[in-house]
C-alpha cells in the first residue's frame, strides 16, 4: 500500500454498469478544441470525485502560451467488485462516480473540449476480486469487455489500473496468478486499440506483466510511481517518455518537494508528471512551483 492515505469513501449498495442511466448520451465529441501547444512532460491529475469535481483539471493554464497544465484527468475511482452468486468480477460505480458519468456533458466533455484526456481508474474494493486473480482467459476477457464498454458508452479516453484493496482470497476468491493480468490487458488493448491504458505501479498485477511468451508492457501508454512525495522509476519496459517516477499529493507533498521532483523529471528525461488529489481551491501558487520546472511558466487559475 502507498505511504500516504487516499480516502476511499464508497456507498454500500451494489450497482452493475448496465443498470446505470446515462444522461446526455455516450457519444464522444468529434470537434474538440486543439489545446495550445506546450513543450514538456505530460501532466496527470487524479481527482477524488467523492469530494472534488473533475472540472478542476481544466481550471489551470500556463501563463506563457496558455496551454493546459494538466493533459490527463483521471476519475478516481471505479471498482472491481465480486458477485458471490455468479462468482465473477464486475465493474462497479459508487454514487459519486456514477454521477460524473451520468453527467458527461457537463463533467467530462468540457475537459475533452480543451484537449484534456479523461480516464477512468479501476480499484479493488476489499471483495477478493482483482486484476491478478482471474481464473481463466474467458473470465479476464469478460471483465475487459465491461471496461471497454464503459469507455465507449461514456466517451472516455481510457482505463487506469490500480491494483490495491482487492484483498485477494476474500469471498473464496483465488490468489494472484501469472496469467490473469496478461489476459486482461491483452483483451482490453484489443478492444480499444486507440485508447489510453495506464498502470499505477503497485500490487500483484504490476509484477505479473508476462505470461506464455506475451509481455504486456508495450500495451500501456503510461506507468507511474504510486508513492506520493517520492521518486521511483516504475519497473516496466516502457520508454522514459511514458514514465512518471515523480508522484505528488496536493494535500501531503510540500511545494518545494513538488518542484524538486519536477526538476528531476525534466533533468533525467522522463515524460510524465503525476499528481493526486486536486481539489477546488485556487492552487496556482503550488502548481506554479512545478510548472516552472516542467514548462518554464507559472500557472494561472480560472474558477
Amino acid at each position: 500500500m502507498r505511504i500516504f492515505d487516499r480516502s476511499r469513501v464508497r456507498t454500500a449498495a451494489l450497482a452493475f454498469i448496465a443498470a446505470a442511466a446515462l444522461v446526455g448520451g455516450g457519444t464522444v465529441s468529434t470537434h474538440a478544441a486543439v489545446a495550445p501547444a506546450k513543450k514538456g512532460p505530460t501532466s496527470v491529475a487524479y481527482i477524488e470525485v467523492n469530494s472534488n469535481s473533475m472540472l478542476n483539471a481544466g481550471k489551470y493554464k500556463l501563463a506563457n502560451g496558455g496551454g493546459n497544465v494538466f493533459d490527463v484527468a483521471v476519475i478516481f475511482a471505479a471498482n472491481i467488485n465480486y458477485d458471490t452468486t455468479k462468482k465473477s468480477a464486475y465493474l462497479y460505480f459508487n454514487d459519486n462516480v456514477q454521477r460524473v458519468l451520468d453527467n458527461v456533458q457537463t463533467q467530462i466533455r468540457p475537459l475533452q473540449a480543451k484537449g484534456i484526456k479523461v480516464m477512468l481508474s479501476i480499484l479493488g474494493n476489499h471483495q477478493g476480486a482483482g486484476f491478478a486473480n482471474f481464473s481463466s482467459k474467458t473470465a479476464a476477457t469478460a471483465f475487459a469487455k465491461q471496461l471497454s464498454d464503459a469507455v465507449s458508452k461514456y466517451g472516455l479516453d481510457g482505463i487506469d489500473f490500480d491494483d490495491e484493496y482487492a484483498e485477494y482470497g476474500n469471498n473464496g476468491t483465488g490468489q494472484p496468478n501469472s496469467s490473469s493480468f496478461v489476459y486482461l490487458v491483452s483483451a482490453l488493448r484489443a478492444n480499444m486499440p486507440g485508447k489510453l491504458i495506464s498502470l499505477y505501479n503497485i500490487g500483484p498485477a504490476a509484477s505479473r506483466l508476462s505470461y506464455g511468451g506475451v509481455n504486456i508492457s508495450s500495451m500501456f501508454n503510461y506507468a507511474w510511481n504510486p508513492y506520493y512525495g517520492t521518486w521511483g522509476v516504475p519497473g516496466i519496459a516502457l520508454p522514459k517518455s511514458a514514465l512518471s517516477p515523480a508522484a505528488i499529493d496536493f494535500a501531503a507533498t510540500s511545494s518545494s518537494t513538488a518542484a524538486a521532483l519536477a526538476k528531476r523529471t525534466v533533468g533525467e528525461g522522463y515524460g510524465v508528471y503525476l499528481t493526486y488529489n486536486l481539489d477546488g481551491l485556487d492552487r496556482h501558487t503550488y502548481v506554479s512551483a512545478f510548472t516552472q520546472q516542467l514548462y518554464g511558466s507559472d500557472a494561472v487559475y480560472t474558477p
